[in-house]
């Protein structure tokens, strides 16, 4: 079979696990969420990872998402699952994956355990070979492999780019320039808009962008700007709506999820504010908090001005 290696490039869209008040996915609200990132430009779908809580799927959720999100895209862009944790887990979601006419899959870390080097590599080597699909390999917690077990992996031709969720820049300027193009290379900080300026210089082309579910003209708004030497306007969007959600998201664990979701409803979309335990709901001060951002955006960076 013969695919494209080569990581999407730009803004990455990472819809949600739409939950209702008695805790089940419904497909149509996630069908809708994904259909709004497309209509909005973003360069590739990527279900069931991190913000559609991965941690939290059911195999049937799973399956659900999956299919839904490859309906949705219709092969306009690819499609990229999250796939991880337990190993036999990992696996089999992985060929599931497969199945059901996924492009690609983030490779998340391993459950609970901190292995060494060799183990990460092993982990991810196995994940990697199982299917023909593209991989991306997540660096985040307790899975950060080196740059010479990422070079040993770049001998597996699915392997097409590496995703940075740590923000270790000594590393990730000697992977960018010891690899280069071979691989491509993303941006999956947290609210990646925050450290994207620092990202690009090196070569880091995609970011994962948590506030496109609900404002993507204003992640349009500042990646533009930022390539183009835009640096009033990149200024103006910090000050007045990225770094205010920010300084929200980091007073309380999950709401790297949750506000996302909290974001989408006071937009007016078909998401509520739900998470899944044992992450919970964005509290009533906060939610007020994001609601006059979100205001305030709309009124000083309306849609029309996004170049999209």
């Amino acid at each position: 079979m013969s695919r494209i290696r080569k990581a999407p490039a730009g803004i990455l869209g990472f819809p949600v696990a739409p939950f209702n008040t008695q805790g089940k996915l419904e497909e149509e609200a996630l069908f809708q969420n994904i259909e709004f990132l497309l209509n909005e430009g973003l360069e590739a779908i990527f279900i069931a990872c991190g913000s559609g809580e991965f941690q939290s799927l059911s195999q049937k959720e799973y399956e659900q998402m999956v299919e839904v999100a490859v309906s949705a895209a219709g092969g306009k862009v690819p499609v990229y699952t999250g796939v991880g944790g337990n190993l036999s887990t990992a696996l089999d979601w992985a060929q599931l994956s497969e199945k059901k006419g996924a492009d690609g899959y983030l490779i998340l870390p391993p459950y609970l355990v901190h292995g060494e080097q060799e183990g990460l590599y092993q982990y991810a080597k196995m994940i990697i070979e199982s299917t023909d699909l593209n991989a991306i390999l997540y660096q985040r917690d307790n899975a950060v492999l080196s740059v010479e077990q990422i070079k040993r992996l770049t001998e597996c031709e699915q392997l097409v780019g590496v995703k940075d969720g740590v923000g270790n820049m000594d590393l990730n300027i000697n992977l960018v320039y010891t690899i280069g193009d071979r691989l491509g290379w993303l941006n999956g900080m947290p609210m990646a808009e925050v450290t994207m300026p620092a990202y690009l210089s090196i070569g880091f082309h995609s970011y994962s962008s948590a506030i496109s579910n609900y404002i993507p003209h204003i992640s349009r708004m500042f990646y533009d700007a930022l390539k183009n030497g835009n640096d009033e306007l990149v200024k103006e969007l910090y000050r007045h709506v990225i770094l205010p959600i920010n300084d929200i998201r980091k007073q309380r664990k999950g709401y790297a999820v949750s506000l996302i979701k909290a974001g989408m409803e006071i937009m007016g979309l078909n998401v509520r504010n739900t998470a899944r335990p044992p992450v919970g709901p964005v509290e009533k001060d906060h939610y007020q908090q994001l609601e006059a951002i979100l205001k305030q955006a709309a009124d000083r960076f309306p849609k029309k001005a996004a170049t999209v």
